[in-house]
């Protein structure tokens, strides 16, 4: 097969628990202080659905390996082949995502900013974005495979994100400290989607061999491997727009 779908999540929610006049704000390891726009969430009951609909419609659920062997080794996909991601590794990500991911045996991708991850365990509140603990992405290997979103470059202020600020040299030490955490090598998400061509390039330089983007589409042999396209999951997606996004 010559193309696969990447879907793209990032926060899971109850629907009971979900305030729609509530801001929800970030709880970060490095004391980030933003807001976590409210299409970023997925209620539970439609991610189990989702989940079950790719399980009981044969999808073929692929890693970040069998994406570089599809750009580099030539080897191809299995028809209806979807790679599952989550940006932040958010604490919802090991309470809700984790569990039902292993019910079907799927595999995921959690693009991780270093310093937003805890060292401790904090408490969940359905009120804030609270990111996962070093301990939590370490229950979760099993399933999820944590790739590089900077180690400190997911910030944003006067509507321009770091990545678009900072010089060549800044932008490699930060890869770089993220990279030697990380379980999956040369693998980038750019923070809030936005890059420049000479971001691409340094990654390039720095021999990454995949990069994501938010913008949404399907991604086929003829894409450049580092500007791949991600569908959004968002929190109205139900199951007939969800089904729109595979194909």
């Amino acid at each position: 097969m010559d193309k696969f779908t990447v879907l793209m999540y990032h926060e899971i929610i109850k629907k009971e628990d979900y305030k729609e006049d509530n801001n929800s704000e970030l709880l970060v390891g490095d004391g980030y202080s933003d807001i976590l726009p409210k299409p970023l969430f997925v209620f539970l009951n439609e991610f189990e659905n989702q989940m079950k609909y790719l399980y009981d419609n044969n999808y073929s659920i692929i890693t970040l390996k069998d994406v570089i062997d599809f750009y580099y080794n030539n080897k191809p996909l299995k028809e209806k082949s979807v790679l599952i991601t989550f940006d932040d590794t958010y604490k919802s990500s090991y309470i809700y995502a984790y569990p039902i991911l292993k019910k079907y045996g799927f595999s995921a991708v959690g693009f991780m900013v270093l310093n937003w991850v805890f060292e401790d365990k904090q408490e969940y509140n359905p009120l804030k974005s609270v990111c996962a603990s070093k301990e939590e992405l370490e229950e979760m290997k099993d399933v999820f495979t944590y790739a590089n979103h900077t180690k400190s470059l997911h910030k944003r202020a006067d509507g321009i994100t770091d990545l678009l600020k900072v010089d060549k040299d800044t932008f490699i030490k930060d890869i770089r400290e993220c990279e030697s955490f990380v379980m999956a090598k040369k693998v980038f998400a750019y923070p809030f989607g936005v890059f420049k061509e000479e971001i691409v390039n340094w990654l390039y330089d720095e021999k990454f061999l995949l990069a994501f983007t938010t913008a949404p589409g399907i991604n086929t042999k003829e894409d450049n491997p580092l500007k791949l396209k991600r569908n959004a999951v968002d929190l109205n997606c139900n199951l007939e727009k969800f089904k729109s996004l595979l194909t």
